[in-house]
């Protein structure tokens, strides 16, 4: 799914991972298929310890060879049932049957990682019987260097001026959407959502309505080839999501010194303090209040970038690293 899934969280997370494990000692192969091997005509390559970051068929034929071969298993918990719902049509109906799935799934594994402890309190309740570790996805600071040159061309490309609130990702009900939309209808500030939507028949309702509601300061932009410009060319970050296990997306805008409004969930909280490097938002109104309150006070808005930029160095791939290094030899250390 590697091809279809490069535009989302899962997919920069994976790409994360990899870059953070270059400078390592480890060997990572990123294709675990041998079929093609005249002299070794078996499916899965060797391998000394396998990690899967999906949870589909291909990889529980992976993980089913770790267990046959005795080799640790882990198994990283991008998605939950939770996360799942209100994403795309019939999403949510599902959305029971996929926690019985992926209880099985990760079950299997000798460690489970999970961006969040929210995520790991939510896979515990399931339950998930193996044992957890949390790890930040982290930011990847280095692929946004340079996006303030993008700012004049991204607006000009997107008729912004004035106050830019914006978001950035899939555009998913989850994600807040109905929120983001009701801010516009209210205000007069720009608002554009950087990130690709779904036109089809798996497109839910509310995505379907929103983005055909043509407001004449609301715009999606359907899929960006550079995502710099998007941080870029927003001033203030807006993410009312109603679930996340972690959002990439709120490290990255505050890797680039962008003001940060968020939902008040457990993982925000959890990660980010409010009056601090973010301001977090319950209703409606508050959102409202704080986007206005960031418009009218500079003194705060640039307390809250500095602060967001010192939050995001806590995540940079250098610390994925080191702690990608402590899971997998933990993990061969216990296995052995």
């Amino acid at each position: 799914m590697e091809a279809h899934l490069h535009r989302s969280g899962i997919g920069t997370a994976t790409q994360h991972q990899r870059n953070a494990l270059k400078p390592t000692d480890f060997t990572v192969i990123y294709s675990p298929w041998d079929f093609k091997n005249k002299f070794n005509p078996q499916m899965v390559c060797e391998f000394d310890i396998a990690h899967c970051n999906l949870f589909g068929p291909l990889s529980v034929l992976v993980a089913k060879t770790a267990l046959h071969r005795e080799k640790p298993l882990v198994l990283h918990a991008h998605v939950t049932a939770e996360d799942f719902a209100d994403s795309f049509r019939g999403s949510t109906k599902l959305s029971s049957s996929l926690r019985s799935y992926l209880r099985w799934f990760y079950s299997q594994a000798d460690c489970v990682i999970c961006p969040s402890n929210y995520t790991k309190n939510t896979l515990q309740t399931y339950p998930v019987t193996s044992p957890i570790s949390v790890m930040s996805n982290g930011v990847d600071i280095e692929s946004l260097q340079g996006f303030e040159t993008l700012r004049e061309d991204y607006r000009s490309k997107y008729g912004l001026s004035g106050l830019t609130v914006f978001s950035v990702g899939n555009v998913f009900e989850r994600k807040g959407l109905t929120t983001f939309c009701k801010l516009a209808q209210s205000t007069d500030y720009n608002f554009v959502w950087f990130g690709p939507y779904e036109t089809g028949p798996i497109a839910s309702p509310p995505v379907k309505k929103w983005t055909r509601s043509n407001l004449p300061n609301l715009t999606f932009t359907g899929w960006i080839s550079d995502k710099r410009g998007a941080y870029a060319a927003g001033d203030v970050f807006c993410f009312p999501s109603k679930v996340e296990n972690q959002g990439i997306s709120v490290l990255e805008a505050m890797s680039c010194g962008k003001a940060v409004v968020l939902s008040d969930i457990p993982v925000f909280q959890e990660y980010y303090t409010h009056g601090k490097d973010c301001l977090m938002c319950h209703s409606l109104d508050d959102f409202k209040n704080a986007i206005d309150l960031l418009h009218q006070d500079d003194s705060l808005y640039k307390k809250l970038c500095k602060n967001a930029q010192k939050t995001a160095n806590k995540h940079t791939l250098s610390i994925l690293s080191k702690n990608l290094e402590d899971i997998y030899s933990s993990t061969l250390n216990n296995f052995s």
